[in-house]
């Protein structure tokens, strides 16, 4: 078996495929793309679903691929296992159609024994397969492989829901008797028994039959085009190659750990505890890759996945003596190791840094904020004479404040206290439940449509003209590919088109086809891509119409221009962010619609007014500018040359066009644009908002809808320094000011007035004292407008020495407001108001001192009044 690196097990692998014919495709950001079923890319074959499914046909069928990819259902297991990752290289081939089994089987074999590649030793190397699939066996069996090392599992099939399914065939790697002290031998294997000596190492998925969740397994039917998905884990082969006992004693990982060596002054021992070390490397490969790709730390979705690593792996750098902000400083390290293949961690090297160190600050004084809500718990706990700290506040304390539940448990074990672990556990599991149902349900891939992939004739895009005559190619009305159709709804394949099929974000062009005598025959209300990559319109019939048949097709100008205009805005709102927001707000999506434009990007917070104020005006002078557009059509290398931007998500192929707007913007695009900027007219932002955690949304009008915005503005002040009486409408600012000034001082009137109102009042509510359990008392209902009220009645009895506690209710439309408060810490009044909230059916809490409730049973007030000396 060969010596080598983890970049030279990755670059063997893709050559190898390479080499039998297959396109080798980057791999692409960790934050999907256009799937909302998934949060992360989660494996080699997620980012060709639209393959596999025969969305899109590929320009050749065989693919191989070296992905990053996160999983992160398993957190808590890494550090604890030798191979459990957040973050981990899957490396793929994949058949779309094309070859199967025989070739599949045969070429894994020769890729890992054959000496001119990995020259594993045969005698090493051990296969499981589905018990029915007789031919994987067959296979196997030709190729070499001695039965004996042939194991019958029957979970050997993949299925996720309707749609490509079919058995598969896992390759384990022996790694001998040392790690099999009982030498139980291949049992391991066929009874599914956890062990560290027959490592998996690949899996082949025949993916042949289309499954159906109605029928049984038996019955599924054959894929009409069957295909070949596989994943073979880098991490694992490198241990293999390198001998490593653990993934983490590669050279994958070994580096980082050497550097938090240095920062801890501790040492990594392979057969010690080394959980913290593990924690750290994997986390930071993670934090440091997805960062890169665009996701941020934040409260929600993949910010809390992140949040959550930082957290965890910055906890553990304290178990090793680190109680500093020291994360960031391993990111040029993940940078050196990965960037053979992934140079873009040490091109965004500050901008990840800057992130994680300022996440890093902001967990130190959470985790301050957290000791002490701790140390309210454990204070609380003891006054009343409880032993058991809350699952809720346990999970309180790990969800909100990052601490690990074997802290949360030290901090009890020092107070004399026990934790709820069944308690966390329910809790974790109702977080785990919200958070599986904020992801759209499903991410199976789609049943192929048969129809639509065998439909190969070639159809051109005319970038140059609105209207055209072309010939009829192919009909497909009710999923089926017809001569003629008459009525109804059909979609067409012309030989060459004008209409725009919807794609880069930019949506699809409406229009009319004529016949020969110019009388129309059908309305084109969308145009989407066919499998094969030609575009199709769906039409509404008015007329017969037949292939073969020539036609006038003609685009809706107006739409197209006013679309035009909003698309080459995002080209200058996308160089204006650049400008002023840094490089690192790069496009994450967009939308070019008819009346407006929509530009996510990624950012790591709100957009302040000034920065909206100046990218608008750094927009709209390139507007004024009146610069010329050009588009040409070049070959992807030269298009770096020109500094062509690539936008996210999109996919390129051999030739691309590139529009440069002067030397202020240069992108890949394959949409359609306006010749000049001053075409474009005006550009007004008229929204800013997050989208979710590191994702920012700018809404936008040009042209017609940013004059008519502006308009509508202008009508709405009018109005205003009407109302005002305001002369003129640069007047209304001053107005509004003096109106505020005014307002602040009738508040502050009515304030001092309710006070006195208050203090009027409480004479007759203080006056009724009730002693229980040598706690003196008032509980009492008051008649008031609002819940402040209530507080204003608090802060008078705080002044005199009335009682021990106060309990005040009143209802306020159809609620019903309650307010507790103490002054002895034998009556804390946020455990107080707990107990007397229910009956009014309400809920609340507080501070040891003041706490107010809300509820909605009017008719238990005095139940509840009644209840507070049986309380005390």
């Amino acid at each position: 078996m060969k010596q080598m690196s983890s970049a030279q097990v990755r670059q063997m692998w893709l050559d190898f495929w390479a080499s039998k014919g297959h396109a080798v495709e980057p791999s692409v950001s960790l934050v999907p793309v256009n799937d909302p079923t998934l949060l992360w890319i989660n494996s080699g074959v997620a980012t060709l679903k639209k393959y596999f499914d025969g969305t899109i046909i590929p320009e050749n069928p065989r693919i191989t691929n070296a992905q990053k990819a996160i999983r992160t259902n398993d957190i808590e297991n890494v550090g604890k296992t030798a191979r459990h990752h957040t973050m981990f290289e899957m490396l793929g081939n994949f058949s779309i159609g094309d070859y199967f089994r025989d070739e599949a089987i045969t070429w894994a074999y020769e890729l890992l024994t054959s000496p001119e590649w990995f020259d594993f030793p045969k005698d090493k190397l051990y296969m499981t397969y589905y018990p029915d699939d007789k031919d994987s066996y067959n296979r196997w069996i030709a190729v070499g492989v001695d039965p004996s090392h042939l194991v019958p599992i029957e979970d050997n099939f993949w299925e996720i829901g309707a749609g490509p399914s079919g058995p598969d065939t896992e390759i384990f790697f022996d790694r001998g008797k040392d790690f099999d002290p009982e030498n139980i031998g291949v049992r391991l294997l066929a009874e599914d028994i956890e062990n560290d000596r027959y490592i998996e190492i690949w899996n082949i998925v025949l993916s042949q039959f289309n499954a159906d969740p109605a029928v049984p397994r038996s019955e599924y039917k054959e894929l009409p085009h069957k295909n070949i998905d596989t994943g073979a884990g880098l991490e694992r082969l490198v241990a293999v190659i390198q001998g490593a006992k653990t993934n983490f004693e590669t050279d994958l990982f070994m580096p980082i750990i050497r550097e938090v060596e240095k920062l801890s002054g501790k040492v990594y021992d392979q057969d010690g505890d080394n959980m913290s070390f593990k924690v750290i490397a994997d986390h930071i490969r993670s934090l440091s890759f997805a960062i890169g790709d665009g996701a941020l730390p934040g409260n929600e979705g993949r910010g809390y996945v992140l949040r959550r690593l930082l957290r965890r792996a910055s906890m553990h750098g304290q178990k090793l003596g680190i109680n500093e902000p020291f994360l960031y400083k391993l990111v040029p390290t993940v940078g050196k190791i990965m960037e053979s293949y992934y140079p873009e961690v040490l091109e965004k090297q500050d901008f990840i840094e800057k992130i994680i160190k300022s996440e890093e600050e902001s967990f130190a004084r959470t985790l301050h904020s957290g000791q002490h809500f701790a140390q309210e718990i454990v204070a609380q706990l003891k006054a009343s004479g409880q032993d058991t700290i809350a699952g809720q506040d346990v999970f309180k304390l790990y969800d909100t404040y990052g601490f690990p539940v074997e802290l949360t448990e030290e901090i009890a074990e020092e107070a004399g206290l026990n934790i709820d672990h069944a308690g966390f556990e329910v809790a974790m599991k109702e977080q785990q439940e919200r958070a599986r149902a904020s992801v759209v349900k499903g991410g199976s891939m789609g049943m192929q449509n048969e129809t639509l992939q065998a439909i190969t004739v070639e159809s051109r895009f005319n970038y140059e003209k609105e209207a055209l005559s072309s010939q009829l190619l192919a009909i497909v009305a009710d999923d089926q590919e017809v001569a003629e159709v008459a009525a109804g709804t059909a979609h067409l394949i012309f030989a060459e088109t004008p209409f725009y099929a919807e794609m880069g974000g930019q949506v699809a062009d409406h229009g009319q086809i004529f016949d020969a005598a110019g009388n129309p025959v059908a309305t084109v209300i969308d145009v989407q891509k066919a499998p094969n990559g030609q575009a199709l319109h769906k039409v509404e019939v008015l007329a017969p119409l037949a292939v073969h048949e020539n036609y006038q097709l003609e685009i809706d100008h107006s739409r197209r221009h006013r679309v035009m205009k909003n698309h080459t805005a995002t080209h200058l709102l996308h160089a204006a962010l650049h400008n002023i927001l840094g490089k690192h707000a790069t496009q994450a999506g967009s939308l070019n619609e008819v009346e407006f434009l929509r530009f996510d990007f990624t950012h790591f917070q709100a957009v302040t007014p000034e920065e909206l104020r100046q990218i608008e005006q750094q927009v709209n002078e390139k507007i004024w500018d009146a610069i010329a557009i050009e588009t040409i059509e070049t070959d992807m290398d030269t298009a770096k040359e020109m500094g062509a931007m690539a936008l996210f998500g999109e996919k390129y192929g051999k030739k691309v066009r590139v529009v440069t707007i002067g030397d202020y913007s240069v992108e890949l695009c394959g949409g359609t644009h306006v010749s000049n900027t001053a075409e474009i007219g005006i550009f007004k932002i008229v929204k800013e908002e997050g989208i979710g955690s590191g994702t920012r949304r700018i809404l936008a009008v040009t042209s017609k809808e940013a004059f008519e915005s502006y308009r509508e503005e202008e009508e709405a002040l009018k109005t205003i320094a009407a109302t005002l009486k305001a002369p003129q409408i640069k007047e209304v600012p001053h107005k509004v000011e003096a109106l505020q000034d005014q307002l602040r001082q009738l508040q502050k009137e009515n304030e001092d007035l309710k006070a006195k109102a208050a203090a009027a009042a409480s004479g007759e509510i203080f006056k009724n004292v009730v002693e229980a359990n040598g706690k003196t008392f008032v509980a009492s209902q008051v008649s008031v407008s609002d819940a402040g009220a209530l507080r204003t009645f608090a802060d008078t009895w705080k002044q005199k020495d009335i009682s021990d506690v106060l309990v005040l209710v009143a209802a306020i439309g159809d609620k019903v407001n309650v307010l507790v408060a103490s002054k002895t810490k034998d009556v804390h009044a946020g455990n107080l108001i707990k107990e007397l909230a229910p009956i009014v059916d309400g809920r609340g809490g507080g501070k040891p001192d003041m706490a107010m409730a809300g509820g909605s049973k009017q008719a238990a007030i005095q139940d509840l009044l009644h209840a507070v000396g049986e309380y005390l």
